[in-house]
């Protein structure tokens, strides 16, 4: 943990041309000692920097927790390791970019939200008014919610330390309960809630375009209802998710059945907050869009005919790639530029969640709840999104593997999702993840960095 304390404001070491800040280079003890208008701005401006780390680069995770889940392949001569050790052999918790990942940089920002939380509450502030306090707090809080998401989705029941905002050298425990993960999550967004409700009609700082038509206290609290909907799904809370999904910006009235979907349809189902790159200097790009980033072939095989999903995301190599048994005649479509946004959360998702809290499947795998409500939302996305006939034929038994197979072509490539999805009920094996060659293995989680390890 003392590495990662050291590295406490290593969210402020990015500007984008995105957003209009102040100098994030050197923050300076009066950030906390003395705060102003500026610094603050510039602390809620770099939580949403901060939160795009790890996010587009090669070693992030959309690319590795797709690798695990058999969505992506990265063939590169000049790093084997997305295939001897994504693919084979284990994850090394001393490799920071691989096995040791999705820890220090989420912990970041994690603490540059609480640097900026005790900013608010120092006497000294007088930059805000009480409201625009009060919606900062729901920002940053909800900023750190989304953090802390990031690392038991990628750790799982190797566990994440709850308590960092801790004096340098104090130490806290590593909790592996995923009971305990997910309820301070929820209770961190709930408190969230609470302060956005009382934020007033604007915030005191920009969002940056990956949040148009969240920007405001009022709307952004509708995407931080989004994220207590898909925590408490991951929770198996589904009334819980149901209630969150009513107060958030879910929406099923732009889309009619028809084939092709409309353009209002398309629109309403790609509504949702995002993170935003760029080319412009000192800003950050995407780099998903390299030639040695493959889509998995399984997903095309195992698509269904005519899914407009994979036309619109996945193309066919003229020259097929291939390394180390492993290959691919497939690429991604889904960011073609530098400046192209990667979804945080989408409307599509949220119909799925929906049916998924519905289903409110058993460990066995069937649907113990409205299967009639779950059906309908699994089929409204069949037919709208992917652009296939309505499926006639779903029970409690079968709507599960249906729902998850809709997750798979919805959420493509967007951040682990198929991954998540399958370790959530127990269907991370041979039978839905592909197995290339014999010596390949399937990965559940990471492990915890051995550099927090060898702190405790």
């Amino acid at each position: 943990m003392k590495t990662l304390r050291m590295g406490m404001l290593a969210t402020l070491l990015l500007t984008a041309c995105d957003f209009d800040v102040g100098d994030l280079n050197r923050p300076g003890l009066d950030t906390l000692q003395k705060p102003t208008t500026s610094s603050v701005q510039a602390l809620a401006t770099g939580l949403l920097i901060g939160a795009r780390k790890g996010v587009t680069e090669r070693v992030g995770l959309v690319v590795e927790w797709g690798i695990l889940g058999r969505e992506a392949l990265v063939l590169t001569p000049s790093d084997p390791r997305f295939v001897n050790e994504l693919l084979q052999g284990s994850l090394d918790p001393g490799s920071n970019n691989f096995g040791g990942n999705f820890w220090v940089i989420p912990y970041s920002n994690i603490r540059g939200a609480n640097l900026l939380l005790h900013a608010l509450d120092n006497p000294s502030f007088v930059g805000f008014t009480a409201a625009q306090k009060e919606a900062t707090r729901g920002f940053a809080k909800t900023i750190q919610a989304l953090d802390y998401l990031q690392v038991i989705d990628s750790h799982d029941v190797n566990g994440a330390v709850l308590n960092v905002d801790l004096p340098l050298g104090q130490v806290a425990p590593i909790v592996t309960s995923t009971d305990q993960i997910f309820t301070f999550i929820e209770t961190l967004l709930d408190d969230a809630k609470t302060n956005l409700t009382a934020g007033g009609t604007a915030f005191p700082f920009p969002l940056g375009t990956g949040f148009t038509g969240f920007d405001t206290p009022a709307t952004f609290l509708k995407f931080n209802r989004a994220l207590r909907a898909r925590v408490a799904v991951y929770h198996k809370k589904y009334p819980e998710a149901l209630t969150a999904l009513g107060e958030s910006f879910l929406d099923d009235t732009k889309c009619t059945g028809t084939l092709p979907p409309a353009a209002a349809c398309t629109t309403s189902l790609q509504t949702g907050a995002f993170h935003a790159f760029g080319s412009g200097s000192g800003d950050t790009p995407n780099v998903l869009n390299t030639t040695d980033i493959l889509c998995h072939p399984s997903t095309v095989t195992d698509a269904e005919t005519g899914d407009l999903r994979v036309a619109a995301k996945v193309k066919t190599l003229t020259t097929p790639v291939a390394l180390s048994d492993h290959g691919s005649s497939y690429g991604f479509t889904l960011y073609p530029n530098s400046d192209s946004p990667i979804p945080i959360i989408r409307n599509e998702e949220l119909i799925l969640l929906r049916a998924e809290a519905n289903c409110a499947a058993s460990t066995s795998g069937s649907c113990t709840g409205d299967t009639t409500a779950a059906t309908t939302d699994i089929n409204f996305i069949r037919v709208n999104s992917g652009g296939l006939a309505a499926s006639s034929g779903l029970n409690a038994s079968t709507i599960l593997d249906e729902l998850l197979k809709q997750k798979r072509y919805s959420l493509l490539f967007e951040g682990g999702h198929r991954w998540i999805d399958l370790r959530r009920y127990g269907k991370l094996d041979a039978t839905h993840v592909a197995i290339d060659i014999p010596k390949d293995v399937i990965h559940a989680a990471f492990p915890i960095p051995l550099t927090e390890s060898q702190a405790r």
